[in-house]
């Protein structure tokens, strides 16, 4: 179970085991090198933590300890986190500032404590097998215990193809559980109970609603510079992924500025010049005088790469930017063991396109309710089907055609794979269960979480920071320990979610203009076109490169008499899909990406095949010759 994780921590591997729990841990190092050593233990052993991240405050909270009797045997975070629990029980967590999942065995009580931080910027799995408890920062570690017959939550799969995430507890794997963001898990006499320990503030205080826009562009400048000051805690080199976009460009202009040395910055993109953001990553590099990496991939590299990253990932991958994250994560580990990130703002500040756009149908909306029910249907269901096709397309998307619920205009209707999509691709058995399970029933609750003071807005971000979120720092997490570094995330520092969070929504999106408090607090310190330029948002020429040669790999794999066996696709329906994709007259790459994904991750998991192969096009590809998919062990 250690092993089999040890991409995460190639650096030492520690195990600790009494009669009634054992403790394994991959350690990469990056504080107190000589002397951090996992499990570890109190000063009379009697208390032992395992433990991933970082507790950027362990220096004042030690200090403390300290005060109080509590004698330390190394300088790491990680013994602060044993004294804190030693000190405070459970409550200690509330003292951590930073990302952790952790582990504390306490043998006298015979006691088993997880908890998670308060972002979910570090995964943690359990399960229950008998009288035990299994857990891992991976999958695939607790199935590595040869106790769990991987067995897959088919109930999930609406959910997962339709937000590409599955939100709450459960897993792809039925009985497999995520630990939620700002949860303890108990286990204790063969029982298990969890509980939420921290929320992102819901609702908006009387001061913040009251604060000038000058005041609050102030204080949010100042909380973003601690927030990347603090995460420069490292005895190891750091480095800044760049994309060139706002959110890294603010993190690497102001790390700039915090270090002795020119800021080494890591840059990826793909040959096509229409999905490269290096222009951009290159002007920001020159601007604070970095050392700027670069690598630039191909389809091959892609495709090349994708099945054992599906493996690294434990559930199919839900972007396809997941792949050249993996790339530029791989470079930057040739340089240094710790990136700073910038995500995270997106969906605290109102940073997607989608937000405006909801908004306008929502309130558009609520006035077209007023007319009567016969116009309406009659709008919807004769002469939007008549429009042109490109306006139909938009018009088929808005107020004009779909009830106004959350489910329909703010769910399905930026879904990857749509539920009356789903409903034709699936099998029967699973085109009924998109119709009738609510796949949005979690986003709903969510939605439905903020109270009376909330605007919609501040509720579609309470959701997508709860939700869409943490499937996005899971794919950061995965794809950076599948190199072997560790990336942090100063936009999700808790001191600065907890002031944007409660910022009238003015704040975030102002017109059209996403992220405007982040755009006046840096607005000094970044070129023109950085500041004003459209987001991109990483796109990937998937559905151009399956439109091509690679449509011919994904034909193989969806279509051979494997994944019919299976009974999850319609092979026909799929079939037509992949043919109007290919002749251009659909937009199918979003569901052949997630349905490929879906096959390579039973074949790889359920099937217990292991890493998957996609042979695809040579570079000099002959007409007609098929790409073929085979199990390598």
């Amino acid at each position: 179970m250690r092993d089999v994780i040890a991409h995460r921590g190639p650096d030492e591997a520690g195990t600790f085991a009494d009669q009634h729990a054992g403790l394994a841990h991959r350690r990469l190092s990056i504080v107190d090198l000589a002397t951090g050593q996992q499990p570890l233990s109190n000063e009379d052993a009697s208390i032992w933590v395992v433990y991933n991240g970082e507790i950027y405050n362990h220096g004042d909270i030690r200090s403390e300890l300290e005060a109080a009797g509590h004698r330390y045997k190394t300088r790491c975070d990680t013994e602060t986190i044993v004294h804190a629990y030693e000190q405070w029980g459970d409550l200690c967590v509330e003292r951590f500032r930073g990302m952790f999942a952790f582990a504390i065995w306490d043998a006298p009580r015979r006691r088993l404590l997880l908890a998670r931080d308060r972002m979910g910027i570090k995964p943690l799995y359990w399960t229950v097998v008998g009288t035990r408890l299994l857990f891992g920062s991976e999958i695939k570690a607790i199935l590595e215990s040869g106790l769990v017959h991987p067995e897959a939550n088919e109930d999930a799969v609406p959910e997962l193809l339709s937000t590409r995430y599955i939100s709450g507890t459960e897993t792809l794997f039925r009985g497999i559980h995520r630990l939620l963001p700002g949860h303890l898990l108990v286990f204790e006499r063969g029982a298990v109970t969890t509980r939420c320990w921290w929320d992102i503030p819901v609702g908006r205080d009387d001061a913040s609603a009251r604060l000038s826009d000058r005041t609050a562009v102030a204080e949010f400048r100042t909380r973003l510079e601690d927030a990347v000051r603090t995460r420069l805690m490292a005895d190891v080199p750091l480095g800044m992924f760049l994309s060139g976009g706002l959110d890294s460009s603010a993190i690497a202009m102001l790390m700039a500025g915090m270090i002795d040395r020119p800021l080494q910055t890591f840059s990826v993109a793909f040959k096509q010049h229409a999905f490269s953001e290096l222009d951009y990553a290159r002007q920001v590099a020159r601007a604070i005088n970095a050392d700027a990496h670069e690598v630039v991939i191909d389809d091959h590299d892609f495709f090349g790469a994708l099945p054992r990253l599906v493996w690294h990932e434990d559930e199919p991958i839900a972007h396809p930017s997941s792949v050249p994250l993996y790339f530029v994560s791989q470079l930057a580990r040739s340089h240094v063991k710790v990136v700073l990130t910038g995500e995270g703002s997106d969906e605290l500040l109102g940073g997607y396109g989608k937000y405006s756009r909801a908004l306008i149908n929502w309130r558009a909306g609520a006035l077209w309710n007023v007319a009567p029910d016969p116009v309406r249907a009659f709008v919807a269901r004769t002469l939007v089907p008549r429009l042109p096709r490109r306006v139909a397309r938009y018009a088929t998307r808005s107020f004009l055609a779909m009830p106004r619920t959350p489910e329909s205009m703010f769910f399905d209707n930026f879904a990857a794979v749509g539920l009356r999509r789903q409903a034709s691709l699936l099998a029967p058995r699973l085109g009924v269960l998109a119709n009738e399970q609510n796949a949005y029933a979690a986003s709903r609750a969510y939605f439905d979480v903020p109270n009376g003071h909330s605007t919609v807005l501040d509720r579609l971000l309470y959701t997508d920071l709860k939700t869409y979120l943490v499937e996005l720092l899971m794919k950061q997490d995965q794809m950076s320990m599948a190199a072997s570094i560790e990336s942090r995330v100063p936009f999700l520092d808790h001191h600065l979610v907890e002031f944007a969070a409660a910022l009238p929504p003015r704040m975030k999106l102002r017109g059209f203009t996403t992220k405007w408090i982040l755009r006046q607090a840096v607005q000094t310190l970044l070129p023109q076109q950085i500041l004003t330029r459209r987001k991109m948002g990483f796109p990937v020429p998937f559905a151009m490169w399956t439109r091509g040669t690679w449509g011919d790999t994904a034909r193989d794999v969806l279509l051979d008499s494997r994944t019919r066996q299976r009974g999850i696709i319609d092979p026909v329906a799929v079939r037509r899909l992949i043919d109007a994709h290919q002749a251009g007259t659909t937009e199918g790459g979003d569901a052949i990406w997630s349905l490929l994904n879906l096959e390579l991750w039973y074949r790889t998991f359920i099937d217990g095949d292991g890493v998957q192969t996609l042979s695809g096009p040579p570079i000099a590809r002959r007409t007609g010759a098929a790409a073929r998919l085979r199990a390598t062990a």
